[in-house]
């Protein structure tokens, strides 16, 4: 009974972190450039002790463990929005952006441009160029934003957004604010901007909805089925625990 409560166990905490991974899509169904998450589990076969002397052998356990969290980098509706500084990115690749900890990835392409001329993102990071930072002089008008990259303005070209792609984009660890970290960056060829428009999240509502309600009834159900275990352990004690019976 003391395994069936630990697996029970297992499982309830494997349902709780899904729980809060559900939630945090939900939470996110309306953040630009948002990827979804979802967890993985993996049968864990607990290691048992062993020897000659015993008349049966020994029972396999198994398990539920959260082995690891992965994101759906599918892409997002494309919404215009008729800003000029909006930008959204069809295919694989991400904006490079400078934050205070060095280079890191988004999609999410709601740009602007500070007071000091620099285009930056939503939370003040620098956007990146092949040659570095991006500033625009007071007098310049007609910022342009084409497909392959490349910033034109009325004064000229400004250079290329730095657009990265990975070839195993699973490996990108996420951050706060809607970036990621590490990978091994490599210049984007299947990759298109779009002025003008922002990338929605990928959540459905509908399916994560859907899963969270699964997710509660099967953390119920397994609630349910240790409760049980426990009564049948207290009767058990009881009855073994009695000499007069």
């Amino acid at each position: 009974m003391e395994n069936a409560q630990l697996i029970g166990l297992s499982r309830q905490i494997g349902l709780k972190r899904q729980m809060n991974v559900v939630a945090n899509n939900v939470a996110n169904i309306n953040t630009n450039g948002y990827k979804a998450q979802s967890l993985l589990f993996e049968e864990y076969v607990m290691p048992v002790a062993s020897d000659n002397t015993f008349g049966y052998s020994d029972q396999t356990l198994s398990y539920t463990n959260a082995w690891a969290t992965i994101n759906d980098f599918s892409g997002g509706a494309i919404a215009q929005t008729g800003n000029f500084l909006d930008i959204a990115l069809q295919g694989k690749g991400f904006l490079a952006v400078q934050t205070p900890d060095g280079e890191r990835w988004t999609r999410a392409g709601s740009l602007k441009i500070d007071n000091s001329g620099l285009l930056v993102d939503n939370s003040g990071n620098p956007v990146l160029s092949e040659g570095g930072q991006i500033r625009f002089a007071p007098s310049e008008t007609d910022i342009r934003f084409n497909e392959d990259g490349s910033i034109l303005t009325s004064e000229g070209n400004k250079g290329f957004l730095r657009i990265v792609e990975f070839d195993e984009p699973q490996i990108l660890i996420r951050e706060g604010g809607n970036l990621f970290s590490g990978g091994e960056p490599i210049a984007a060829t299947d990759t298109r901007v779009v002025q003008g428009a922002i990338e929605r999240s990928n959540v459905s509502g509908v399916i994560q909805i859907a899963e969270m309600i699964r997710v509660n009834r099967s953390y119920q159900s397994m609630a349910k089925l240790m409760e049980r275990q426990d009564k049948m352990r207290s009767e058990a004690i009881g009855v073994l625990g009695n000499p007069a019976r």
